[in-house]
C-alpha cells in the first residue's frame, strides 16, 4: 500500500463509484447494487445513493439479520459540503434503509460533520450514520495487496510519474556515460580532461551518487551484461520519451 497515494487519486468519478462497488464486496458485502442507471459520468438515476448493498449479521445466539446499506460515494479533493449529503439522509429515511454511509475520496468538512451531528440530535433516524474517509479507507485496504494492485496497476501513469521515469534514466545513462569516459582516460585511450571540467564532473557524479544511493540498480555493473543493460535502458528511455512527445531512439543524456 503506498504510503501516502490512494489507488483511486487519480479516478474520476464514475471510477471512484466503481472501486468503491468493489470495495463493498471485498469487504463482504452481497447483493451489492450500483445504482448509476446511464452510462454517463453523472448519475441522476441514482436517489441520493450511489450503491445499496446488504451485509449479514450473525448475532451471539446463531441467528443472523441482514442490514441494508445505503452509501454515497464523493471523490472531492477538497471537504464535503453538507448539501451534498443530503440525498442520502432523505432517502435512508424514506426507504428504512440500516445503515447510510458516506465514502469520501478525502474527508468530510467540518460544517458536513457538524450537520451529521445535529441531524442525529434533532431527527433521531432509525439508521445508523457512518462515513468512511480517507484515513478510514487506508485502514480498511490494508493488507488487501491484490484489490490494491488492480487499481494501481490497470490505471494509466500520470505525466508526472512519466517524467520522474525518465528523469532517472536519463541520470542513470548520463552517469554510465561518465564512468566510461574514466574508464577509457584510464586506460590511456583518452587523454585526461581539463582540471575544472573534471572538477565539475566528478562533483556532478558525487551529487548523483547521494541522490540515488538507496537505489541499488543505479550503477550499472558487470562487464559481460553491460552492453545488454545499456540497450535496454536505452530502449525504456526511447519510449518514455515518446510517450512525452519526442522523436523515437532519441538517447541524449
Amino acid at each position: 500500500m503506498l504510503s501516502d497515494e490512494m489507488p483511486y487519486d487519480d479516478m474520476t468519478d464514475t471510477q471512484f463509484e466503481e472501486f468503491c462497488f468493489d470495495l463493498m464486496q471485498e469487504l463482504g458485502f452481497v447483493n451489492v447494487d450500483w445504482r448509476k442507471g446511464t452510462g454517463f459520468n453523472a448519475s441522476p438515476a441514482d436517489h441520493g445513493r450511489d450503491i445499496v448493498a446488504e451485509r449479514s449479521i450473525e448475532e451471539f445466539d446463531g441467528t443472523r439479520h441482514v442490514e441494508r446499506w445505503f452509501v454515497d460515494c464523493k471523490h472531492y479533493k477538497q471537504g464535503v459540503p453538507p448539501d451534498k449529503i443530503a440525498g442520502l439522509l432523505t432517502w435512508a429515511a424514506a426507504e428504512r434503509a440500516d445503515v447510510a454511509l458516506v465514502i469520501a475520496s478525502n474527508y468530510l468538512s467540518n460544517p458536513c460533520k457538524d450537520h451529521l451531528q445535529l441531524y442525529q440530535l434533532n431527527n433521531r433516524p432509525p439508521f445508523r450514520i457512518k462515513h468512511w474517509e480517507r484515513p478510514q479507507l487506508k485502514k480498511l485496504l490494508e493488507g488487501k495487496d491484490d484489490f490494491v494492485a488492480r487499481y494501481v496497476d490497470a490505471r494509466p501513469r500520470t505525466e508526472a510519474e512519466i517524467l520522474a521515469a525518465e528523469e532517472r534514466r536519463t541520470d542513470k545513462l548520463w552517469y554510465y556515460r561518465k564512468e566510461l569516459l574514466y574508464h577509457f582516460v584510464q586506460r590511456g585511450q583518452r587523454e585526461p580532461l581539463e582540471p575544472e571540467l573534471d572538477r565539475m564532473i566528478k562533483d556532478a557524479m558525487q551529487k548523483m551518487e547521494e541522490r540515488y544511493k538507496d537505489d541499488p540498480d543505479f550503477v550499472i555493473q558487470g562487464d559481460e551484461e553491460e552492453r545488454w543493460n545499456v540497450a535496454y535502458l536505452l530502449g525504456e528511455l526511447s519510449a518514455l520519451r515518446w510517450v512525452l512527445g519526442d522523436e523515437w531512439n532519441n538517447g541524449d543524456s
